[in-house]
């Protein structure tokens, strides 16, 4: 079995690619690196003329030969392997009739627990949607209580208004729900710590992401100085990034994405990386159905998972070009059993799909002019 073709597609607000062999078997994948979808486009074509041809089912050979066959490296190259990656386990999945999960090791559990994406602006609105998750059935959430005009807001304000939306949220949740709190990257660290403190009431599960993440040294520093766990790794990309960062002393939970730090292979030794820390991963998704199906299988195959980060917009009409073996029950998803990755395209439905990337996000600026901490 060889490959023989290769397919690229740029769908809503992400990039996915086919491959096809000489058999019939196809296998898709995606990749998260969201900033620059057209870029990893590019790569991949550059990758194709080594993958026609070769035998599929050697991912891990692929992987290492993708990753090194040239200078340079970083998010877009990442994310190119990882499309690739997800849909090489696609097709070995399927020339074996078995689900993903089985290849890397059968689940550790049996359904897949996940958080819900569920920000609001105001305390009232994150009471009403904290009280509609639990209603239906999920034991956690995660959301953003920094909301609009963070920017220019005295430090006194905003951790006062931050403080409102946690406890608002707490109480429409109730005991019961893990609370996470993204901040996304805007703070500094004086003001995180002191954010931090006001909210330790509450008994986050944790905080993701308070301050920007240009440095390893400086992300360990600030898990150590945080007065509640934290959640960081959306945007690292490889095993050596994470054990450095948790050899320095954090985080508590990790979060790679499967999509972005080099796919399957790639985040399963993360996980193993983070065991050894006695530390839980957290993986990152949210981008479209085919990023959560190939979570969920790397979510059932290792001990420290904790939960998946979930966004509604799966279930949306935009996302029904995705066909998915699996489904969402309540707070989880049970393990598909399809082969593979348990996803296919519709092709009828792609021109309802129009490539919409997120590039297009707006940076937030001071009132004087200058640029905040971004996204």
């Amino acid at each position: 079995m060889k490959i023989d073709q290769l397919e690229h597609f740029l769908l809503g607000n992400s990039y996915v690619v086919r491959l096809t062999t000489d058999s019939g078997i196809s296998g898709i994948g995606t990749s998260a690196c969201w900033g620059y979808p057209e870029a990893v486009e590019r790569v991949v074509a550059i990758f194709k003329e080594y993958l026609i041809g070769q035998n599929p089912l050697r991912i891990e050979h692929h992987w290492q030969h993708l990753y090194r066959m040239a200078p340079f490296r970083g998010t877009t190259l990442c994310g190119a392997v990882s499309a690739i990656d997800i849909a090489l386990y696609d097709i070995k999945g399927k020339h074996f009739q078995v689900p993903v999960w089985e290849l890397l090791g059968g689940n550790c559990r049996d359904k897949i627990r996940l958080h819900l994406l569920a920000g609001g602006p105001t305390p009232e609105a994150m009471y009403d949607n904290a009280k509609a998750a639990v209603a239906e059935g999920f034991t956690a959430i995660k959301f953003d209580p920094l909301t609009g005009g963070y920017q220019n807001q005295a430090q006194s304000r905003l951790i006062q208004n931050a403080v409102e939306i946690v406890a608002a949220t707490r109480e429409g949740a109730g005991p019961d729900v893990d609370l996470i709190v993204e901040v996304h990257r805007k703070l500094t660290p004086m003001v995180a710590v002191a954010l931090g403190n006001a909210l330790t009431p509450y008994h986050l599960y944790f905080m993701e992401d308070p301050i920007q993440i240009d440095t390893i040294t400086t992300q360990a520093d600030i898990a150590k100085r945080m007065p509640v766990p934290l959640g960081n790794g959306e945007r690292f990309t490889t095993i050596w990034e994470f054990r450095e960062l948790l050899e320095r002393g954090g985080p508590q939970y990790v979060r790679p994405d499967v999509a972005l730090a080099g796919g399957l292979t790639h985040c399963k030794k993360i996980a193993a990386i983070a065991e050894s820390y006695h530390c839980a991963v957290v993986t990152h998704n949210f981008l479209s159905p085919l990023g959560t199906a190939a979570s969920v299988h790397l979510d059932a195959s290792i001990p420290n998972f904790i939960t998946q980060e979930y966004s509604k917009n799966d279930e949306r009409e935009h996302n029904a070009v995705y066909k998915c073996a699996h489904k969402r029950e309540g707070g989880y998803i049970p393990l598909p059993e399809a082969p593979g990755i348990g996803v296919e395209l519709d092709h009828a439905k792609i021109p309802g799909a129009p490539f919409a990337p997120l590039t297009r996000v707006h940076t937030p600026l001071r009132a004087d002019g200058s640029i905040a901490y971004a996204v």
